[in-house]
């Protein structure tokens, strides 16, 4: 039997990686880079919460518990992320494109930048508002 086959049958039933195990890297990586410029021991120590928490979660077989924590870090993480998103978008798009919030429903537009007065329409609620571009 070759090592793949015994960790297949090892991780059969095992819960695996998720986003959540992801997110946790990412905070490790990032304990690890401030560990590098400012070592202390007190962060050293940190570093290994998410990684133990991790592997417990990897190779957990509570599937179920492991789904719901999972959703919780995702009903948490995906307006973040919309954000994070929307303001990169709007770096990008800085020199051709203006980002404008609908007076109705509240959603962000994005218009193209040319300068003067111009009537909108939002194609969520269908709102016509007046957008000033300088």
């Amino acid at each position: 039997m070759s090592f793949r086959d015994k960790f297949a049958r090892f991780m059969y039933g095992r819960y695996g990686n998720d986003q959540l195990n992801n997110g946790l890297l990412a905070v490790y990586f990032l304990l690890a880079f401030i560990n590098l410029i400012k070592p202390t021991f007190v962060i050293s120590i940190l570093m290994a919460v998410p990684v133990v928490t991790v592997f417990v979660r990897m190779f957990s077989r509570n599937i179920y518990r492991r789904q719901a924590e999972n959703a919780k870090f995702l009903k948490i993480w995906r307006p973040v992320k919309a954000w994070l998103t929307l303001q990169r978008d709007r770096i990008r798009d800085r020199k051709t494109h203006v980002y404008r919030k609908c007076p109705g429903c509240k959603s962000i537009l994005r218009l193209p930048r040319r300068p003067g007065v111009h009537q909108v329409s939002c194609p969520k609620c269908g709102n016509k508002f007046g957008v000033k571009i300088k």
